[in-house]
């Protein structure tokens, strides 16, 4: 195996559209462990979003979450490391965000192991993940945050991304994640943060790393590891930096360049 660190998003990457991994993929991630490979999961859910995943996987070791904010240590269920947003300049953001576009449809990531998804008035949750309905906007800044959603009734992601950044670049992170997903994060944070973090408590250099991925919040992912894999389905951005494009999340496009790597 020449990568000892496998990292993979979860959404549209490890998971199929029925949040299942293959036998196929089990496999072939097991087959690297077996010939010294480390499986990272780099996902920008929360741990509560992530953590029934891990534990249907047998997965004992680091996982970055929150879109980079965490490093959690499934085993021990610990938070090793946790960076929250800072609600002054989060609250800025979302002023200038809504002078330029209107207003938004908000949800937000409590931080902590079981902190709470927040989703206000005509925010439309994906999938039937738990959450917490909110209407008075003051309990969205009631506790520290990992980050922050928006959606816009009219606007696509990806013009809504674009507008958020050139609006609020300067107080914030803006990353576009999957459908329906734009998420305001801590400013220079990403998935490179918590993934070169966990790669050093492993022992492991990003010239040793092998990352698979489908959205352009995958990007900086990409940038910090050796060698990134986009899946046949990712987002037109992340396929333009990726190194090489496997099958879809349905197809075990995992699988498929794991098996080729094992020979």
């Amino acid at each position: 195996m020449p990568y000892k660190l496998i990292a993979t998003d979860l959404d549209g990457t490890l998971l199929r559209s029925d949040e299942s991994v293959s036998r196929r993929t089990r496999d072939a991630l097991a087959a690297a462990t077996e010939a010294g490979a480390a499986h990272l999961v780099v996902t920008g859910r929360g741990v509560p979003w992530t953590r029934h995943i891990l534990q249907d996987l047998g997965y004992q070791g680091l996982a970055v979450c929150g879109q980079g904010a965490q490093v959690y240590h499934a085993g021990e269920n610990r938070l090793l490391t946790s960076v929250t947003l800072d609600r002054q300049l989060a609250g800025v953001a979302l002023a200038k965000i809504e002078a330029e576009v209107g207003p938004l449809y908000l949800a937000a990531s409590r931080d902590g192991l079981d902190g709470d998804v927040l989703v206000g008035p005509g925010y439309a949750l994906t999938g039937a993940l738990p959450s917490t309905p909110f209407t008075d906007a003051s309990d969205l800044w009631s506790a520290p945050l990992n980050k922050i959603y928006i959606q816009h009734p009219e606007l696509s992601d990806d013009e809504l991304a674009e507008a958020s950044r050139r609006a609020a670049g300067g107080f914030v992170t803006v990353a576009m994640a999957g459908e329906g997903i734009v998420e305001l994060l801590p400013l220079g944070l990403s998935k490179a943060t918590g993934l070169s973090l966990a790669a050093r408590r492993l022992g492991v250099k990003a010239a040793d790393t092998i990352a698979f991925g489908d959205m352009p919040n995958d990007i900086p992912m990409f940038a910090w590891a050796a060698h990134g894999v986009a899946m046949a389905n990712a987002h037109d951005e992340l396929k333009a930096v990726a190194d090489e494009v496997t099958s879809s999340n349905e197809d075990d496009g995992i699988a498929i360049v794991l098996e080729r790597l094992l020979g």
